[in-house]
């Protein structure tokens, strides 16, 4: 993995963080590991450097952003009807906590909320979902948390103007 020290990186469960240092620790038992000491809002993360795939992910590249602007105005997909079908189908794109995932899912559960009120699982989900797109493109575009938020608002809109015709 190619994240160093005062890289930016995403934890698929804590979101967007800087690396602070690299440093060997012993956590429980069992042998020392070297970790990523992740400085995020809420506090420290320790990642193990040697962790298992789909954990920390270097920052999305600034210039795939122009792709990823075309698919958050892009025709969403038609979710699953029934609502627990749904939330699992949604919980498994989002599993690997790709930016792409995370765009498609916040892209697809915006529509839905425009034609039906999302139930509390759902909402939680896409407040998730969103909170950590919004977080992740920030740090990107070098935005605050509100410019970025505004911007793929904006950008749904788009979408929705697109394909509500």
């Amino acid at each position: 993995m190619a994240i160093e020290v005062n890289d930016w990186a995403v934890h698929p469960h804590h979101g967007v963080g800087r690396v602070v240092k690299l440093e060997t620790r012993q956590f429980g038992p069992g042998p020392k590991r070297l970790y990523y000491q992740i400085a995020i809002d809420s506090g420290t993360v320790w990642v193990p450097v040697d962790g298992p795939p789909g954990g920390l992910r270097e920052l999305t590249a600034r210039d795939d952003l122009a792709r990823y602007r075309d698919l958050l105005r892009s025709r969403p997909t038609p979710l699953v009807r029934d609502h627990r079908q749904r939330l699992i189908a949604l919980a498994e794109r989002l599993k690997d906590s790709s930016f792409q995932a995370r765009c498609e899912v916040v892209r697809d559960l915006t529509a839905h909320s425009w034609l039906r009120p999302l139930n509390e699982s759902i909402g939680t989900l896409l407040r998730s979902a969103r909170q950590g797109l919004c977080a992740e493109w920030a740090a990107v575009e070098g935005l605050s948390l509100v410019e970025a938020t505004l911007e793929i608002e904006s950008l749904l809109l788009e979408g929705r103007t697109a394909y509500e015709e």
